[in-house]
C-alpha cells in the first residue's frame, strides 16, 4: 500500500516542484568504482555484491567519505550493536552509512535527542537508515517537528501513557515526516476540522495516514473530496465515514479515483457496494479485475458478495481465497442427518 500511496503522491495535482539536478544530494558519479569505498566495504564484511545488485551507484560516488570509518562505525554500533545486524544495514543503506564528518556532531545530538524520547533503538536505526538527512542536520529542526506531532496528539484527545508507542508507530512507517515543515501539518490537521471531523475522527486519520498528512495539502484536498462527494452522490458526513475507512480518498488525486471507479463500476460492481467498502479503491484497476477472475473460479459473484473478500494485501486477498476455497470443498455438516455404521 505504501507504494501505492508514494505513486500518488507524485502524480498530486501538480503541487510539488522537482528539485534541480545541481541541487540534490548527489556526489559527482564516476564511470569506475571509487576503490576507497569498495575496500571500506571489504573491510566492514560487507557483501559488495549485493551492494552493486541493491545500490551500485554508491560505489561510484566520489567523495565517498570512507576515510573517518571508524568513527562513523562507532556512532552507528550506538544504536545497532550487533554486529552482523549493522552489516546488514550497510548493505542495503550504503550511503547512510558513509557521511561527511562534519555531520558527525549532529548525528551524535540527534541519535542522544531520540534515546532521551525512550524509543527503541531499531527505530532509531531504521531512522538513521531511511531518512539520514534527518540525522544530518541540527538536532532542533527533529525537536521541532517531534513537539508538534506530540502536541497535535495530545490536543486531538491521545492519552499520554500511549503517546511513545504512537509516535514511534508513526516515525517507523515514514521516517521521512521529519523532514516536513510543522505548518504543513498545522495547515492540513486546521483543514480537515472545518470538513467537520471531530478531535478524535482526526486522530484517528492522523495515526491511518502514517504521517502521509504532511504530503497533503488544503487545496488539492478540497479538490479531491468535491470530486468524491459527486461521483458517489453522498453526504458530507457520509464522505466523512467513507475517508476514515479509507484514507486514500484524501491523497490519490482524481485522475486516479476516475479510473478505478470506472474499473470497479465496469466490472459490475455497484456504487453502494463501494460506499460500504470503499477500501476497493486503494487497489488498481489491474489487481481488481485479476482478484475478480480469481474469485470468479471457484463461484464467487462479486456483483452480489461483499467486496472485502477483494481488499488487502497480496497475503491477505490469497488467505480470503483460501477461505473461500475450503468453505467450498468442504461437505457441510449435517446436525440431524443419521450417521453411517458399519453393520
Amino acid at each position: 500500500m505504501l507504494r501505492l500511496i508514494a505513486k500518488s503522491l507524485c502524480l498530486r495535482c501538480q503541487c510539488a516542484t522537482a528539485i534541480p539536478l545541481h541541487l540534490r544530494q548527489c556526489s559527482t558519479l564516476s564511470s569506475a568504482e571509487n576503490q576507497q569505498t569498495v575496500d571500506a566495504l571489504y573491510d566492514l564484511s560487507v557483501d559488495i555484491q549485493k551492494v552493486r545488485q541493491l545500490k551500485s551507484w554508491v560505489l561510484h560516488e566520489c567523495p565517498a567519505y570512507t576515510k573517518q570509518m571508524r568513527s562513523q562505525r562507532e556512532l552507528w554500533m550506538s544504536v545497532c550493536p550487533k554486529e552482523k545486524e549493522l552489516v546488514g544495514i550497510i548493505e542495503k543503506f550504503p550511503a547512510s552509512f558513509f557521511t561527511s564528518s562534519s555531520h558527525h556532531d549532529d548525528q551524535r545530538d540527534n541519535i542522544a535527542y531520540f534515546q532521551s524520547l525512550n524509543l527503541n533503538n531499531r527505530i532509531i536505526t531504521k531512522l538513521m537508515a531511511s531518512a539520514p538527512q534527518s540525522f544530518s542536520r541540527p538536532v532542533e529542526q527533529n525537536e521541532l517537528m517531534v513537539c508538534t506531532l506530540q502536541q497535535a496528539y495530545q490536543d486531538l484527545g491521545g492519552e499520554e501513557a500511549n503517546m511513545k508507542v504512537w509516535l514511534q508507530k508513526l516515525l517507523s512507517q515514514n521516517p521521512f515526516v521529519l523532514l516536513k515543515r510543522p505548518e504543513v501539518l498545522r495547515q492540513n490537521l486546521l483543514f480537515l476540522r472545518d470538513k467537520g471531523f471531530s478531535p478524535a475522527e482526526l486522530l484517528r486519520l492522523l495515526s491511518k495516514l502514517r504521517g502521509f498528512v504532511t504530503e497533503l495539502n488544503p487545496e488539492c484536498m478540497s479538490r479531491t473530496l468535491a470530486y468524491s462527494q459527486d461521483t458517489m452522490g453522498c453526504s458530507e458526513k457520509e464522505l466523512r465515514g467513507i475517508i476514515l475507512n479509507c484514507p486514500a480518498v484524501l491523497y490519490y488525486p482524481d485522475v486516479i479515483l476516475a479510473e478505478r471507479f470506472k474499473g470497479l463500476l465496469g466490472a459490475g460492481i455497484s456504487m453502494s457496494q463501494i460506499k460500504e467498502a470503499p477500501t476497493v479503491l486503494e487497489l488498481t484497476t489491474q489487481i481488481v479485475n485479476y482478484r475478480i477472475q480469481r474469485l470468479r473460479v471457484y463461484g464467487y459473484d462479486i456483483r452480489t458478495g461483499s467486496l472485502e473478500v477483494l481488499n488487502g494485501t497480496k497475503k491477505e486477498f490469497e488467505m480470503s481465497y483460501g477461505k473461500l476455497m475450503l468453505r467450498r470443498e468442504r461437505p457441510i455438516f449435517n446436525p440431524v442427518a443419521p450417521l453411517k455404521v458399519d453393520d
